[in-house]
């Protein structure tokens, strides 16, 4: 576990000058970079996804990071995990990424969690923000269900081959759907392709992973309102971006008999 100390409130003159471009952007500016310091974000998977979204999201400022993975680096993880360097195989891919985190901003507070994620990991308080940058739909399907009981914003990326997808729930808004709404019981033994088996174009992993961080930063920014209830889908061979809209199943397993949120 790495674990940096991080101020309670407000920014130094060292934090002040780091995100002097934040802090610039009339859409952010000191009030938004002060959000982005108090946000708690998880990331499930250190790998192609979660690598690029949880340095985007260190460099950018969010307070908290703590990332779940129980798998180690290895040499073929290279092509695309850029959290990573020859020198870390055989280290456990969480706490090789935090320690880069760290270096990365010594501002924040990051931590390591060698396992896979599960409903159980987690309390209500624990996270404002869920990041799933999983590989398998077991992970996904243990995510999802967390991130509804508990009412925590997800983000949701994927990437095989040259297409990736990006979507963004949240439980908190009446009638939002959730993963399950969209994918239903999806699991490998339905022949499922993964990286391992089909491949995946190195460049692909980072621009769905830089897109994660960026509905992230909306999410804790509170402006993410207009990504839910869309699936983003790109196609890198013919550089083609597309947008599917979708709603909750009144039927959904999940998400379906969940009472609303109280105003």
């Amino acid at each position: 576990m790495t674990d940096a100390s991080q101020p309670d409130t407000g920014l130094s003159d060292d934090e002040l000058l780091r995100y002097s471009r934040h802090i610039l952007h009339p859409g952010i500016d000191y009030e938004g970079q002060l959000a982005l310091k108090q946000g708690r974000v998880a990331i499930v998977g250190a790998g192609g996804l979660g690598c690029p979204a949880a340095m985007y999201l260190a460099a950018s400022g969010v307070g908290s990071l703590t990332i779940f993975d129980d798998d180690s680096v290895e040499a073929s993880n290279l092509q695309r995990q850029i959290g990573f360097t020859s020198v870390d195989i055989g280290q456990a891919k969480a706490e090789a990424l935090c320690a880069r985190l760290s270096a990365l901003n010594p501002h924040i507070r990051v931590q390591s969690v060698v396992s896979r994620f599960t409903e159980a990991t987690g309390a209500p308080e624990d996270f404002d923000l869920v990041l799933d940058c999983s590989d398998n739909f077991a992970t996904r399907a243990g995510v999802n269900k967390f991130c509804v009981s508990r009412r925590v914003p997800l983000v949701s990326g994927a990437a095989i081959r040259n297409e990736g997808q990006l979507c963004v729930f949240d439980s908190r808004v009446e009638g939002s759907a959730c993963y399950h709404c969209l994918y239903g019981d999806l699991d490998e033994s339905g022949g499922a392709a993964n990286c391992a088996e089909s491949g995946v174009l190195s460049p692909l992993v980072g621009v769905i992973g830089a897109l994660q961080a960026v509905e992230a930063t909306k999410v804790l920014f509170g402006r993410h309102q207009d990504s839910l209830g869309k699936l983003l889908l790109y196609d890198a061979t013919g550089v083609l971006f597309r947008t599917l809209r979708f709603s909750q199943d009144p039927e959904c397993a999940v998400c379906g008999n969940t009472p609303s949120p109280r105003p």
